[in-house]
């Protein structure tokens, strides 16, 4: 099976259309959460996101705006974002992100995998370096485990009691790339397909990923797109400028 990874959209349509536009053959659609928030396109985005299909975990940032956690624990940016899309989304979408579930979540055809937003410990932990990485690696029994929330590409590797972090090298910053990462038997995996909507590893593009599991691949994928659009969206909103300009520099 072919799983197409989506994660951390965050209400961008320009770079989730980009990202399907690039993508290669897959047989199904898995979304790690964080749908909504900071972009400017939130009801387009989720009403895209249901046509793909039903695999969902929810995100913070779900839960935020549609009123299941308060956002009191946001930075100021990122509340007034989660505020505003809350004004923006129609009734049914509001319904539909409270519906989301809890990770982890398993897929039928998907064995020994399990995908999550922040982690198998903890929905809304983060899972930014080997030391973070630790704990989930060791507690959970499952020996793929695919997370998204800190819009940062890469793996983590269980091996034995050593923990190794990889991230997808590329050779441009302005064209479509891909970069494969072959899984190996016996090895315990944490994997992010990286951000849609708002990456944070200094590449401005857009980042998915896909799992063929017959193949034991994943194929982390960046792809540019519209910037200016996205940008202009966010400033026609009137939302915080910050979070325009920092699709530019990938922060």
């Amino acid at each position: 099976m072919r799983a197409l990874l989506l994660s951390d959209i965050h209400s961008n349509l320009e770079a989730l259309e980009a990202c399907l536009a690039a993508a290669p053959a897959y047989d199904v659609v898995v979304n790690l959460g964080d749908i909504v928030g900071y972009g400017a396109s939130p009801n387009e985005v989720i009403e895209r996101s249901r046509e793909l299909g039903k695999f969902f975990v929810r995100g913070n940032h779900d839960k935020a705006v549609c009123g299941l956690i308060d956002i009191k624990d946001f930075n100021p940016v990122a509340a007034l974002a989660s505020s505003w899309t809350r004004n923006q989304l129609t009734e049914e979408n509001l319904d539909w992100l409270r519906s989301l579930p809890q990770g982890p979540l398993q897929i039928e055809g998907l064995s020994d995998t399990q995908f999550v937003h922040g982690s198998p410990i903890h929905e809304d932990e983060y899972v930014v370096n080997v030391g973070d990485a630790v704990a989930p690696l060791l507690v959970s029994p499952i020996t793929i485990t695919f997370f998204g929330h800190t819009h940062l590409q890469g793996s983590f590797t269980l091996s034995g009691d050593h923990v190794e972090a990889v991230h997808p090298a590329y050779r441009t910053v302005g064209q479509i790339e891909s970069s494969q990462f072959p899984l190996k038997k016996d090895l315990r995996y944490l994997v992010n397909p990286g951000s849609v909507g708002q990456p944070r590893d200094g590449d401005w593009r857009a980042g998915f990923a896909v799992f063929d599991s017959d193949a034991g691949i994943v194929a982390f994928y960046r792809v540019p797109y519209n910037l200016k659009i996205a940008q202009d969206r966010i400033l026609a909103a009137d939302l915080p400028a910050r979070l325009a300009t920092r699709l530019a520099a990938g922060r």
